[in-house]
């Protein structure tokens, strides 16, 4: 983008200074509400009125963009916030693992059962909680 803003403001600029530069009458100049009366070269005039007319709109332009750059930086206040959010999370989640590893390894530690228990309880049979009426697996009793 820079190189395309030179490529047009160079040679726009070079006219300019050229025609500010070959037209060097006087020029007189009446401040009207004051009753000031200037007297200057007509390049100068030409060069100043351009650079007043840059200098205007550079600041316009940099008005313009004021909500741009409010929402910018209420976008990286939101950031900050989140970041701090997502290192508090991660922490938490550290924590977790850490919480389940010690689990596992007092699940290690525990005594196995043998394989008489083992076979003892896949036999053995466990009362049901019965469900609530009207669940998707409740009997339905029919009257």
């Amino acid at each position: 983008m820079g190189f395309i803003k030179m490529l047009i403001g160079v040679p726009l600029l070079m006219v300019i200074l050229v025609f500010a530069f070959v037209n060097n009458d006087l020029a007189t100049f009446n401040l009207w509400p004051f009753y000031i009366e200037i007297t200057v070269s007509l390049s100068v005039a030409i060069v100043f009125f351009i650079l007043l007319g840059f200098i205007l709109g550079e600041f316009f332009s940099w008005l313009s963009y004021s909500p741009v750059r409010k929402a910018l930086r209420s976008q990286k206040k939101e950031n900050k916030k989140l970041n701090k959010e997502q290192q508090k999370l991660v922490k938490e989640m550290e924590s977790l693992h850490e919480n389940i590893e010690t689990l596992k390894e007092r699940e290690a530690k525990l005594p196995k059962p043998t394989f008489r228990e083992r076979v003892k309880n896949l036999f053995w049979r466990k009362k049901k909680e019965p469900a609530a009426e009207g669940g998707f697996f409740s009997p339905v009793s029919k009257n």
